[in-house]
């Protein structure tokens, strides 16, 4: 795990370290694009509370499925497949050979799949298959697993009870505000018992350690101004009694509490900020409402917990700025110990306890890094050895991929801007030619240190991939995040052109030759930064990407909604004036570089009208498109594999033709 620095016991496990780059020059073998945009082997994967089964989800493309297979030899028990191309979602053991899952449709790689809201329980043999709650006409035997306009989510699995699960159940009561209620549900019968309901709208509730409905965190949807924010939250308390009682309230003590969790001991985790900075996580002391600190990073939000064994208790913290940092806080945890040596023998990499049987013996631990699609393993307690089970993406050699070196610059305005360049395997880092990729969103998601196909790509190709977390990007703060509004075409593009800048001052970029590429705001991202400054980069690729801010408020799916609407008025401004100034479509006139464009024909984010749209305007400004592409069957983001080597293809030959030089683009044939 690179260092493993000791503050008196271990404490710290550290990546960045191990990420040095060759300074000489070698030949590096060209990997065909099919290699890259293969689906990968697994998503998720949790072992059976006896440790005799594996699940898994598989991705197929435009649908994933549930596989089971047998721990002892990995020979396939089940493959669970859903009609209507549905996807199996979230899945969960419920006991040593039951399994509860969700549905849903996937509609873009760029896209979060929404939830189709139906459940379903099968055994892990196939047997017993029950759809628990569905939409829609059923006949009279299955009437009271049909529900209205409720939505449901897991909340525990109560691993002590095989045959109830504990749901929480969100209806609409207005349209600007949900109730929530906690039920009991068979996961045979389908039956549900209500346990509890939330003291008002727009609540989540959470668990005590003796799995009783104990705490409701709720958040108004509106900042005092009457823009869309979930700035301010509430916390109550539930006595024996089912009575609520207010303990916190950000307005009043400008601490905002979020409530994750109890561990069996009694320990309630939390984080608290001040809608502002990173939060805090800690402990929440439930009989005077104080909270603990137990670690609190000053530029990165906590991304990720590991847990120990129990699935409950919090050994170590993760934040990830840069590369991920690991923080130990429960170092007297045996499973601190065992988490640590793990980390050691894996140096470099993120490792993560991915799933473990009830009695905490076997543990599926989780290996990746930037090189490392990932793999895993299959730790045994009572032999301390740990036994490989399978790779991610068997077919990629992680020796052969390129490094990716976290980066942090000054943008114009002081901000410290985060991000990553990725430096192909066998160059000295100098003088490359670059893709500037940015990243979606564009509040809330962010670019991560890892194994990601579409950079490992351009790098075999020879490019430097910089990407960027802007202001805006998820992670690193709520004002962080906010600064994004309005500042699409300012602040945010003043970021990435920063970022190339910098990129060209340290040496890494060739000034001449730089290319910008992205998908979704990315694909926005690529057509007004080159309006913004001409000359910098030498082409653009747009994907699925937003143009117009007249089409995105009439045609998208976030457009259908209220608090969508609210959502684009803050983030494009409230006059017709703003609205066209933040649109790259009024701005072609700027745009004298090769451009291409692709977008997928089913696309209800970003709808393919952007697309046909800037290719007519560029057109008429004398710079039609070098290509477009509008996928039929595709969403926000293409999945089929036919569909992203025809993509892939086209969009390096069109960088090679552009920036490549030396560069070799390679051919898209399959790999043996």
């Amino acid at each position: 795990m690179g260092d493993l620095m000791k503050m008196g016991k271990l404490k710290w496990a550290g990546i960045a370290a191990t990420m040095g780059m060759s300074c000489a020059a070698q030949a590096v073998e060209l990997i065909p694009v099919q290699d890259f945009v293969k689906h990968p082997t697994y998503s998720s994967v949790k072992i059976s509370p006896n440790g005799e089964y594996l699940a898994m989800t598989v991705d197929r493309g435009d649908q994933d499925v549930l596989t089971v297979l047998r721990t002892k030899d990995l020979s396939i028990v089940k493959v669970n497949q859903l009609p209507e191309e549905k996807s199996v979602g979230s899945f969960y053991w419920t006991s040593p050979d039951r399994l509860l899952f969700n549905s849903i449709k996937k509609i873009g790689s760029y896209a979060r799949p929404f939830g189709t809201g139906e459940w379903y329980a099968v055994n892990a043999d196939g047997s017993q298959p029950r759809p628990l709650i569905f939409y829609g006409t059923r006949d009279a035997t299955q009437r009271g697993k049909q529900v209205g306009n409720e939505s449901f989510g897991l909340l525990d699995t109560l691993k002590n009870d095989p045959d109830n699960v504990m749901m929480t159940a969100n209806y609409q009561r207005s349209s600007t505000g949900a109730g929530t209620e906690i039920v009991l549900m068979d996961t045979l019968s389908g039956r549900r018992k209500s346990l509890a309901r939330a003291p008002r709208d727009d609540c989540g509730i959470a668990l005590d350690a003796k799995k009783e409905p104990r705490f409701a965190v709720c958040y108004d949807r509106y900042d005092e101004e009457g823009n869309f924010s979930d700035a301010h939250n509430e916390v109550y308390r539930r006595d024996e009694s089912g009575k609520w009682t207010l303990i916190n309230s950000s307005k009043s003590s400008g601490k905002r509490i979020d409530i994750l969790g109890s561990a069996e001991d009694g320990t309630v985790y939390a984080t608290q900020g001040d809608g502002k900075k990173p939060s805090a996580f800690g402990t929440l002391n439930t009989a005077d409402g104080s909270f603990t600190v137990l670690h609190q990073d000053p530029v990165s939000e906590i991304s990720t917990l590991i847990q120990a064994a129990d699935g409950e208790t919090v050994i170590a913290t993760v934040t990830e700025a840069g590369a991920p940092q690991v923080k130990l806080i429960n170092e007297e945890h045996p499973d601190a110990e065992l988490y640590a040596s793990l980390a050691a023998a894996f140096p470099g990499q993120f490792v993560d306890f991915a799933s473990a049987t009830q009695d905490g013996k076997k543990i599926v631990v989780s290996v990746r890094s930037d090189a490392n699609p990932g793999e895993l393993y299959l730790y045994d307690r009572d032999t301390g050895k740990a036994r490989f089970l399978m790779k991610n993406r068997q077919w990629i050699d992680a020796s052969k991929m390129a490094s990716v070196k976290p980066i942090s610059f000054k943008s114009r305005d002081g901000l410290t801007i985060y991000g990553y360049l990725t430096i192909p395997n066998g160059s000295d880092g100098k003088n490359l030619p670059m893709i500037v990729n940015v990243h979606g969103g564009p509040m809330g998601p962010r670019d991560n240190w890892g194994f990601q196909f579409e950079n490992q790509m351009f790098a075999n190709r020879g490019y430097a991939v910089l990407q960027v977390n802007y202001r805006g990007s998820g992670g690193f703060g709520k004002a962080f995040e906010e600064m994004a509004y309005g500042q699409w075409a300012e602040g945010i593009m003043n970021d990435v052109l920063d970022g190339t800048h910098w990129a060209i001052q340290q040496g890494y970029a060739n000034k001449d030759r730089i290319c910008i590429y992205g998908g979704s705001f990315g694909g926005y991202a690529s057509m007004m930064a080159p309006a913004r400054e001409p000359g910098l980069y030498k082409c653009a690729f747009g994907y699925v990407g937003n143009y117009s801010a007249a089409i995105q408020m009439k045609l998208s799916d976030t457009s259908k909604r209220e608090d969508g609407m609210k959502y684009l008025i803050r983030a494009y401004g409230s006059t017709k004036a703003e609205q066209d100034a933040m649109s790259p479509i009024n701005h072609v006139d700027k745009l004298k570089l090769p451009i291409y464009l692709a977008a997928g024909a089913r696309d209800a984010r970003c709808p393919p009208e952007h697309t046909e749209a800037m290719a007519k305007a560029l057109t008429a400004a004398g710079n039609p498109p070098v290509g477009v592409i509008i996928q039929s069957g595709e969403g926000h983001g293409f999945y089929k594999e036919e569909n992203n080597l025809n993509l892939y293809t086209k969009m390096l030959e069109f960088f090679n033709q552009n920036i490549g030089g030396n560069v070799t683009v390679g051919s898209p044939q399959k790999s043996q």
